[in-house]
């Protein structure tokens, strides 16, 4: 209990001085030790390679502060930890020892893995996944191909793009596509990829299923009080319940594909080793 008393005496001296910012600064920059408790210091070297340079110094201040904070309570919990736990739960050896075996096991299957791993996944592989497995790829929500503008509602050019932009004629769209980069407050076309509705969604304010509510002949508009308009046009949608298209599945498959092979070499790895030390009698299982 006395030598809690006395930590917390110098955590009540140290702290409270840090907490000038005139302090903080000149500790930083001109004074070696910066904190103390009991024993243990905190010096300037160990802070100079956190802080970021070209940070304000208001910034540099707050982190400085918020780093000395998080070693101070770190090391007032290990004094207090350290007189008030038996000697046998004190004893972390076991716990270092195994999280010491599991780091250097991860660390080389990670070096075994990028050096045999094949990221390259074809097409073919996709689609026989997709195939296989399409019952995986039912949607929770509807996907949406879009055009999103935002524009001044006495806009001359917002009629204009909306009559092209719904037209099925390549050069009608590529015109409101020009029109709208130009005229519109923003504009964004998501590169005609489908886009899980909530993107859209969000753009428009709105929710997404009050959105689809008000969708009209592939068109939602909403005028707001400040003269501004949000206009979207949907030019295709995919159903929530429905199969997700395979291009929009096609990273997420490639991210399976690759995520198997790695724990098959893993795997793999695994039996190799255990085979290789029994052969050599390195393994002794009685």
């Amino acid at each position: 209990m006395r030598r809690l008393l006395s930590i917390i005496a110098i955590i009540g001296i140290v702290l409270p001085t840090l907490s000038s910012c005139r302090a903080i600064s000149d500790l930083l920059h001109n004074g070696e030790v910066v904190a103390q408790v009991g024993k243990e210091r905190l010096y300037r070297s160990d802070i100079d390679g956190i802080v970021p340079k070209g940070i304000s110094v208001e910034d540099s201040i707050a982190l400085a502060r918020q780093i000395i904070d998080v070693w101070a309570s770190d090391r007032i919990y290990l004094a207090i930890a350290e007189e008030q736990l038996s000697k046998a739960e004190k004893d972390v050896s076991r716990e270092l020892e195994d999280y010491r075996i599991s780091l250097l096991k991860y660390r080389y299957e990670q070096l075994y893995v990028n050096e045999r791993l094949d990221t390259a996944v074809s097409d073919d592989k996709v689609e026989e996944y997709y195939e296989s497995h399409k019952d995986n790829f039912r949607l929770d929500r509807p996907l949406v191909k879009a055009r999103f503008l935002r524009i001044h509602t006495e806009s001359p050019m917002l009629e204009t793009i909306r009559k092209k932009m719904n037209s099925s004629d390549a050069n009608d769209l590529l015109e409101a596509d020009s029109l709208a980069f130009s005229s519109a407050m923003m504009f964004t076309t998501w590169k005609d990829q489908w886009q899980d509705v909530i993107v859209l969604a969000r753009e428009m304010g709105m929710p997404y299923d009050a959105m689809l509510g008000q969708l009209k002949n592939g068109w939602v508009r909403q005028d707001d009080t400040t003269g501004v308009t949000n206009l979207a046009y949907v030019s295709a949608m995919v159903r929530s319940g429905e199969h997700a298209p395979i291009e929009y599945a096609s990273d997420r498959i490639k991210d399976i594909i690759i995520s198997t092979r790695k724990q098959a070499l893993i795997s793999s790895l695994e039996q190799d080793l255990l085979k290789d030390a029994h052969e050599n009698g390195k393994l002794v299982i009685y």
